[in-house]
């Protein structure tokens, strides 16, 4: 989970070592750290790992987890880029500041002498429906959507060169991760992000990275080859990809089901996954604002809410997951194989391992609610657990960029001692300690 507590520079902050600290508490079996930026580029209050100097802010992140959890849990951080994406903008300037005129614009519109000046007043003359018919799909989508770029844009030399330049960011990222002293490295193959576009069926590159299900495949494993080779044998290396697209014309079960075998086969130490949560069938953003892949069809299958159709908030993900980890096995594979997606008690998870449908179970709003669910339930409290509601307020705040927290307990307890308060100074940034009855014997 991106919770935006990193500064604007992408450097650990006190908010951030809180934030994990709070979860080590809870002694889960691993943390996966967020979403970490591989590019040494601004991102906003996002966890960067692009430079060497990231590296003492991560090893203060390393010591404070361990510390927390008297050494219990381990520590791994998720890898990712990502390609860029432009806010809506208004229409006016859209036609004033980006649209590029070429000859088409000025042959459709019968101004082919005309100057561009006008051309553009023009155009901002014309009705919505008259200006469609003069836009391209691409065009249309940039002023309504705003502009996003993919890894089929072919035509652009640095999205070409991808598979010359993403290996080798991955791997410094992954030596990086290493140094700093985290126990693994989950490379993110997920949702709307670079790798996860390369993995998708809509993937329709002609240089022998996309197309076949083989040649698609074949940049998320030269990024774990290089990786490896970067950190040896004895680190620990998994990725977290999607089990299902869930957009129309993208990978399904089937494909991700070879992918995962491939993965498996290659060497990776865990396979994590997840689903949906792709811009291609996002809502349309309020002007200003950005697409958020989480908002359409696929966006609700990888964070399902309490308000949902005849399958439920709950599991959603377990069947596909399962499909994938029983040919792993028939190819006569051990990986350990994460499902998640609206676990949220004992009995649920429990019954996803001794079925066999999983290896590991992950959790992260359930994570998020009671951040000591892990230990309540060793210690035998799980009366004591706090169940999400699965109301999406974590997502909701995700979703404009504020500091990420949990309606159940954000606004308790605001006067503990030390507790520390979002930037708006109305909610609490971590939650409330838990004391259980050994504690009080003590």
């Amino acid at each position: 989970m991106v919770p935006w507590r990193a500064s604007e520079d992408g450097y650990v902050t006190d908010d951030v070592l809180n934030w994990y600290g709070r979860f080590a508490k809870g002694r889960p079996g691993v943390i996966v750290v967020e979403a970490t930026g591989i590019r040494d580029v601004p991102s906003g209050p996002l966890l960067r790992i692009g430079d060497d100097r990231f590296i003492p802010g991560l090893k203060k992140l390393v010591e404070r987890v361990r510390y927390e959890s008297g050494g219990e849990t381990r520590l791994f951080i998720q890898v990712i880029d990502f390609l860029s994406i432009r806010r809506r903008p208004k229409k006016d300037v859209y036609l004033e500041r980006y649209l590029k005129i070429t000859d088409r614009h000025r042959a459709d519109l019968e101004m082919v002498n005309a100057d561009e000046t006008d051309i553009r007043e023009h155009l901002k003359a014309l009705s919505d429906e008259e200006l469609d018919q003069v836009l391209d799909e691409r065009e249309r989508e940039s002023l309504y959507m705003g502009h996003r770029e993919r890894v089929t844009d072919m035509h652009l030399e640095h999205i070409r060169s991808l598979p010359q330049t993403l290996p080798g960011l991955f791997s410094d990222a992954a030596l990086r991760a290493k140094s700093a002293g985290f126990d693994g490295v989950e490379l993110h193959y997920a949702h709307a992000y670079t790798m996860a576009s390369f993995l998708s069926a809509r993937n329709t590159r002609d240089d022998g990275y996309g197309g076949t299900r083989k040649n698609r495949v074949r940049l998320p494993l030269e990024v774990y080859e290089a990786v490896r080779k970067r950190v040896g044998d004895d680190y620990v290396v998994g990725c977290r990809f999607l089990a299902d697209e869930c957009i129309e014309g993208g990978s399904g079960v089937e494909d991700n089901v070879y992918f995962g075998t491939c993965f498996a086969k290659a060497g990776m130490d865990f396979l994590s996954t997840s689903r949906g949560g792709k811009f291609e069938d996002a809502l349309q953003p309020k002007p200003g604002w950005a697409a958020y892949p989480y908002t359409g069809p696929s966006g609700y299958e990888c964070m399902p809410q309490w308000l949902s159709d005849e399958k439920g908030p709950y599991g959603r993900n377990i069947d596909a997951t399962s499909q994938i980890r029983a040919a792993i096995r028939k190819a006569g594979l051990e990986t350990p194989v994460v499902v998640t997606g609206g676990i949220h008690n004992f009995e649920q998870a429990q019954a996803a391992l001794s079925s066999g449908q999983a290896d590991i179970v992950g959790a992260a709003r359930q994570s998020l609610a009671d951040p000591d669910w892990w230990l309540k339930m060793r210690l035998g409290k799980g009366g004591d657990v706090r169940l999400c509601k699965y109301t999406n307020y974590c997502e909701g705040l995700d979703q404009k960029h504020k500091q990420v927290t949990c309606q159940l307990w954000d606004r308790e307890a605001m006067d503990d001692k030390d507790v520390t308060l979002s930037s708006d100074g109305r909610r609490r940034l971590t939650s409330p300690l838990w004391h259980s009855e050994e504690d009080s014997s003590d």
